[in-house]
């Protein structure tokens, strides 16, 4: 096996700070220093799997060793191992070891098993660390309603939380007052928190629904349903063909399991992906149905890297999901990251076959197509998604972005004349949108035609979107195309700001430049240009550097 220099001097460094071994060191020790350096080596490799059995093996050969054991744990709950983390949580606890992240996975067994009294133990334990005291009023009300102890709506109301621990409870507290018992309560309770059209609001609304179905309130649940969010559609069509609804909240498990889902998407937003992946993970020990937790899980292992653990992990949520299309979506995804692209545009295809496919099954074909050069196919491929999403007869809100990928495609693809129409259906459905504005401005100029009103349409662009870079850019380039250099360079010098390492920003920049004799600054950003270009834009580079704007025999 062949090893990369990364992963050469990760082995050097895991031997480094290991035990040293020697002829009177005993065998088992041995063994241990070899399953510490292989466990370093796969971390490396991204064998999370691997690394996590190694440290284990290296923790049970140096039983007094709490920082090989602590490693343990984390690697093992990092690979989905839940089996060994939680025998590792227990060995360091039972020598006063346990971090509070430990805490929170004994306390998802106790809650798992149903063992309430030692879920309120850990629970109390929880706030003693503080660490993670802002989940405490949560975990209390539902250990409350599983043990059927008191009214867990009261302790939850009672928890006195604020900041963000009051944001997870007010969405919490819908869920719980459904599960109560008190439906009519429970939806103005979501209602209210007034959450916008996304993932989490459809999450919510789903969780909500399949929760209200369950205990018979269809219409209630149909109700929560609205909207064209794609999740949202599958969930509504799902009951209104009288099929069970997955998804629901209603159980302490499944609302812990929310509840550490959405920590965890906070979390990795402060990029602690460490951190957040362990809340993922014990997410996936509470609710091994629920494919939120799967989806955070699988975005936070592809963003470090291991991409087949990702995909691993995807490999868990169910064909009747409500997020079908969105776990799909990150299948292709993770695909394409782990260089599998002939395998995600296989997967692809196959979807437009099935019986039941629709837009979104040839919008995600087309993405790939463009994506894998293939901009023809990608453009046939977006018509169609068009087609089945109603033509002409579409709403506006679906149409415009389909007409205007399809017309970049055709414009990659050398038909500008196809191109100029899609844009035009685009930009006459979504006169205010700045992507569409751009596109056609930007794509007149390029091909010489109305210069005038084309500068116009981008100039309307960048008054709606004036921090975009690339409309910075259009702009920018806009005034260059006029001899306007004044006002050119201050627009390209703020787009090349806001996208350093976009290659087409900063040739217009160095073109800008050279024409106002500003020479070295001119071939700076034309050197910066050339680091992400490739292909005809890359010789054309060279040459500015080379020569100026007018290339010498």
């Amino acid at each position: 096996m062949s090893f990369t220099r990364p992963v050469l001097l990760a082995a050097i460094a895991a031997l480094a700070i290991a035990p040293a071994a020697s002829a009177d060191t005993p065998r088992h020790t041995r063994s241990a220093i070899a399953d510490y350096v292989h466990a370093r080596v796969a971390d490396d490799l991204g064998q999370l799997d691997v690394a996590a059995a190694g440290f284990a093996a290296a923790a049970d050969g140096n039983p007094g060793n709490t920082s090989l054991a602590l490693r343990a744990f984390r690697q093992s709950v990092a690979a989905g191992d839940m089996t060994l983390g939680l025998r590792m949580a227990h060995q360091l606890d039972a020598s006063g070891s346990l971090p509070p992240d430990g805490t929170l996975l004994l306390l998802s067994e106790s809650v798992a098993k149903r063992d309430w009294k030692q879920a309120k133990a850990l629970t109390d334990r929880v706030d003693r660390e503080k660490l993670f005291s802002f989940l405490s009023p949560v975990l209390r009300a539902w250990i409350a309603f599983g043990a059927k102890q008191g009214d867990p709506v009261a302790l939850l109301d009672a928890g006195g939380a604020t900041g963000l621990a009051e944001t997870y409870a007010a969405e919490q507290r819908g869920l719980l007052l459904i599960a109560v018992g008190k439906e009519t309560a429970g939806v103005a309770a979501l209602g209210a928190l007034q959450l916008p059209d996304g993932g989490r609001s459809a999450r919510l609304r789903i969780a909500a629904a399949a929760a209200l179905d369950q205990r018979h309130e269809r219409d209630a649940a149909l109700a929560m349903l609205t909207g064209d969010w794609p999740a949202i559609a599958r969930a509504r069509a799902t009951l209104t063909a009288h099929h069970k609804l997955r998804g629901a909240v209603d159980t302490p498990a499944t609302a812990i399991a929310e509840l550490f889902v959405r920590v965890a998407a906070d979390i990795n937003k402060q990029q602690a992906a460490p951190l957040a992946l362990h809340f993922a993970r014990v997410a996936t020990l509470l609710a091994p149905d629920d494919s939120a937790a799967w989806l955070v899980t699988a975005s936070i292992l592809s963003a470090g890297g291991a991409q087949d653990a990702a995909l691993d992990a995807l490999g868990h949520t169910v064909p009747d999901d409500p997020f079908t299309s969105t776990i799909r979506d990150a299948r292709l995804t993770l695909l394409v990251r782990a260089g599998r692209t002939d395998q995600a545009l296989a997967e692809a295809q196959s979807a437009t076959t099935a019986p039941e496919a629709g837009s979104g099954d040839w919008s995600r074909l087309a993405d790939l197509y463009a994506g894998n050069h293939r901009p023809a196919d990608a453009a046939a491929a977006y018509g169609r998604a068009l087609a089945l999403a109603g033509g002409d007869k579409a709403p506006p809100e679906v149409a415009w972005p389909l007409l205007l990928q399809q017309a970049n495609a055709q414009l990659e693809a050398g038909d500008w004349p196809a191109s100029k129409a899609s844009a035009s259906r685009a930009l006459a459905l979504a006169p205010r949108q700045p992507a569409v504005l751009n596109f056609v401005g930007y794509s007149e100029i390029e091909h010489g035609e109305n210069l005038d009103g084309a500068s116009a349409l981008i100039a309307r662009a960048s008054a709606l979107a004036p921090d975009d870079p690339s409309i910075s850019d259009s702009l920018g380039w806009s005034w260059y195309l006029r001899g306007d250099l004044e006002r050119a360079i201050p627009l390209l010098e703020r787009a090349a700001q806001g996208a350093p390492a976009e290659s087409d920003i900063n040739e217009h920049l160095g073109d800008a430049y050279w024409k106002a004799n500003r020479r070295l600054a001119a071939r700076y950003a034309w050197r910066a240009a050339l680091v992400a270009a490739d292909g005809e834009q890359a010789t054309r580079l060279k040459a500015k550097i080379d020569f100026g704007l007018t290339p010498k025999p």
